[in-house]
């Protein structure tokens, strides 16, 4: 049960790092002061496969024309993918993700959008970045070495999910314990070093709160921990990077008022002291971060 005694509990027993200050930089021509201003993430799907209904485009008109209402409604970056993440999906190959994204992140970073490219193929990652992506935003550590090279080579940022398994295509079974964040801070640090070791300089890290819960047969033990981990959000800044959260749907309890279950979240995602949050309602969260005062 979410309580003010259970926040007050949670801030004393963890006071030490709720002021943890995080690296800022520049995407693009945009500084990100992550330390004073959440950042949203809009979402553009061209896989028809993807859950979110309201984010697939199956054109590549769509798609851009998407992305730039995204960015007018306040998103600071479009996250743009080719295959969809969910486990039962249609696999897309290398080619065909990048002829689908290509054209996109092309015309929108001619128009000014800043765009992130989801992904755990290195040549998928490198059709994007030389297309203009800033971002990559990295979807397994399979053939992560390979990719932060390529981020580095092309001084992009790069998003690190929190993945077990190759990629989100290919995960393994998860049991995390009661108190997840410090196996996630064991992730992070192993990736970060990888990341740095190649080069690059402008990192984010993602718990990736949909890609470990496939053996929860109940939705509500899921959603609760999710909400852990929203909160703990502040302990993973230790690391001293922004930290991303792709905000969950919990369709089985929202049920018809799906729609708000990311705008729900996001109250919680804020109060962990949240960088990015990767949406698909972008103006709903966007009022939501506006109404608490931390937009």
């Amino acid at each position: 049960m979410l309580s003010l005694e259970h926040l007050s509990e949670l801030v004393r027993a963890h006071k030490t790092e709720l002021n943890s200050k995080v690296r800022e930089f520049a995407i693009g021509k945009t500084h990100f002061n992550f330390n004073t201003t959440p950042h949203l993430m809009g979402v553009v799907n061209l896989s028809p496969d993807s859950w979110y209904q309201e984010s697939v485009c199956l054109t590549t008109e769509s798609a851009i024309e998407r992305g730039k209402k995204l960015a007018d409604q306040g998103a600071a970056l479009v996250d743009v993918g080719g295959e969809s993440s969910v486990l039962y999906a249609e696999r897309v190959g290398v080619d065909e993700q990048a002829s689908r994204l290509v054209p996109v992140v092309r015309d929108l970073c001619e128009g000014g959008v800043i765009v992130s490219a989801e992904t755990y193929n290195p040549a998928v990652a490198e059709a994007c970045l030389k297309a203009g992506a800033a971002v990559i935003n990295l979807t397994g550590p399979g053939e992560a070495k390979a990719i932060y090279q390529l981020v580095a080579k092309h001084d992009a940022a790069v998003i690190i999910c929190f993945v077990q398994g190759e990629n989100v295509r290919a995960v393994d079974d998860l049991e995390l314990e009661a108190d997840p964040i410090p196996k996630m801070l064991e992730f992070f640090e192993h990736e970060i070093e990888r990341a740095q070791n190649a080069g690059v300089r402008k990192i984010f890290i993602d718990p990736g709160l949909g890609f470990y819960y496939q053996n929860l047969s109940d939705s509500s033990v899921r959603v609760h921990r999710q909400m852990e981990v929203f909160l703990n959000t502040f302990r993973l800044r230790q690391l001293g990077w922004p930290v991303c959260h792709a905000l969950p749907h919990a369709a089985e309890i929202f049920k018809e008022e799906v729609r708000c279950a990311e705008p729900f979240f996001a109250v919680l995602a804020a109060l962990g002291k949240t960088s990015l949050f990767r949406t698909h309602e972008v103006p709903r969260t966007r009022a939501v971060l506006e109404t608490l005062g931390v937009y």
